[in-house]
């Protein structure tokens, strides 16, 4: 069966390309086409012209539809947790955790449909009232990567049609299954013709057709810090809003004062779940002189405790990495961590298992310093690297000293060093005794410096992106 694009209510189809289990290379998870560019520009054109009618659409109407795709997602959360699961690599748990956060965005989205307010306000000229609404910005396009192949098209597309935009998404070429799984249930839960459209296939087609067209009127983007630099430039030529969610190189702090347990489990958790394939992991863990050695043996004592193995086997900690091209470049970086003088203390190695597939041990290095290369670039993949430091303040400066600020982690029992860190962390989010990775769904999600650029994503915050506000006078 070929998965076909959605283009204004039909399903149309393609050249198609094979979506393959990381886990086991021989598995196909299932054939999807991939759109032309004349394709891409007629989801834009479809989107264009269903807005004015889904813009000014009844609140009921609109909390229907999401909150029923809402109901089906949670309903259906293991088989759709398998579906990701073969084509990411997450294990069953965290793919089941990753669709149940979908329905959970979809669901809170359908609430915020019937909260939508404004402001009266009176003028300061006597007999005129001043009214301030918030307005839909028209064509959203969606451009997503592969990490979250179901979460984060639902936290964009949500919030788009909540405030009446009209969508058109192109998933990660990567892994399709997910967002085709979720246009198709927007379509059967009655979105009207051209409200949602799905354009599957390669960045250089599908996403440069949405890049270079003036159609659209706001682009949501998740990716690379590279592409989002291209995502901003085209906007910025098309005077159309944009945001961006990007890298993030995220220090976890390990403080003297620290549980070692609570330490060494919120460091793997950050660093290696999820093939270390997150936006918000750990790559730098932060550690101070006076745990530094007991810290390190402890976590290497917990890798080894890790299995390594098919996503979908009981038991699996970590699944495989994404694809071939990905493993590939987490061994240049661990050649390169090598050449630089750091320590592979744990790990590091090619594994092999019952079914071909991607899989790499986690690898941890020791003996680094901030101006690496393994300390300053995005790796994305299951490799960290301990920097060691004498004291909190260098602590900080230490994670500090990134171009990126997206997500940060402290362990201490300390309430002073705590709420200090807290307050001059330089990231969008901050976690004490917990993973750098794992945030809820109804709440603000982004990052600082060139992690993120424009309105925060989630919650109620997502307000800021998807609307635009009107200021209306009436004379009495």
């Amino acid at each position: 069966m070929l998965h076909r694009n959605l283009i204004a209510g039909e399903w149309v189809g393609g050249d198609g390309a094979t979506n393959v289990n990381p886990s086991n290379t021989n598995d196909i998870v299932g054939e999807y086409a991939r759109a032309s560019c004349d394709q891409a520009r007629a989801a834009i054109a479809a989107a264009k012209a269903a807005f004015p009618a889904w813009s000014l659409s009844p609140i009921l109407e609109r909390h229907a539809l999401l909150k029923k795709a809402a109901d089906e997602i949670i309903a259906r959360k293991e088989e759709l947790g398998r579906l990701l699961a073969r084509e990411e690599g997450k294990t069953l748990p965290e793919a089941i955790g990753e669709v149940t956060r979908a329905g959970q965005i979809f669901d809170f989205f359908a609430g915020e449909v019937l909260r939508l307010s404004g402001e009266v306000l009176p003028s300061v000229r006597p007999g005129v009232g001043v009214e301030i609404t918030r307005d839909p910005i028209g064509v959203v396009g969606v451009i997503t990567p592969w990490n979250f192949p179901i979460a984060i098209p639902a936290w964009k597309i949500a919030p788009a049609l909540a405030y009446g935009n009209t969508v058109v998404l192109k998933p990660a070429d990567l892994v399709p299954g997910c967002a085709w799984a979720l246009v198709d249930i927007l379509h059967r839960a009655g979105a009207p013709a051209g409200v949602v459209n799905l354009v599957m296939g390669r960045g250089s087609v599908v996403g440069q057709t949405m890049l270079d067209s003036p159609e659209l009127d706001a682009i949501t983007f998740t990716g690379s810090t590279g592409t989002g630099r291209r995502v901003a430039l085209a906007s910025i030529d098309h005077n159309r809003k944009y945001q961006l969610e990007m890298g993030g190189k995220n220090p976890f702090v390990i403080l003297d004062d620290a549980d070692l347990s609570v330490a060494v489990e919120a460091a793997a958790n950050s660093s290696f779940f999820s093939t270390g394939q997150r936006c918000t992991a750990s790559s730098r863990l932060i550690v101070t002189d006076g745990i530094h050695d007991r810290f390190v043996a402890a976590l290497t004592e917990r890798l080894r405790s890790l299995v390594v193995d098919d996503a979908l086997k009981p038991g699996t900690h970590i699944g495989p990495v994404v694809d071939a091209g990905q493993l590939r470049q987490d061994e240049d970086y661990i050649d390169i961590g090598k050449k630089e003088g750091a320590h592979l203390a744990f790990g590091g190695d090619r594994l092999e298992r019952d079914n071909p597939g991607f899989f790499l041990q986690p690898a941890l290095f020791t003996q680094a310093s901030n101006r690496m290369r393994i300390a300053r670039e995005e790796i994305f993949g299951p490799v960290a690297a301990v920097i060691r430091v004498k004291d909190y303040d260098e602590a900080l400066a230490t994670a500090n000293d990134t171009s990126f600020g997206l997500s940060s982690g402290i362990a201490t029992t300390s309430l002073k060093h705590a709420t200090h860190f807290k307050r001059h962390s330089e990231a969008g989010m901050v976690m004490v005794n917990l993973p750098t990775a794992g945030v809820d769904f109804h709440v603000p999600f982004g990052g600082r410096k060139g992690s993120s650029y424009g309105p925060r994503e989630q919650g109620r915050y997502a307000a800021e992106f998807y609307t635009t506000v009107k200021t209306a006078y009436t004379s009495a």
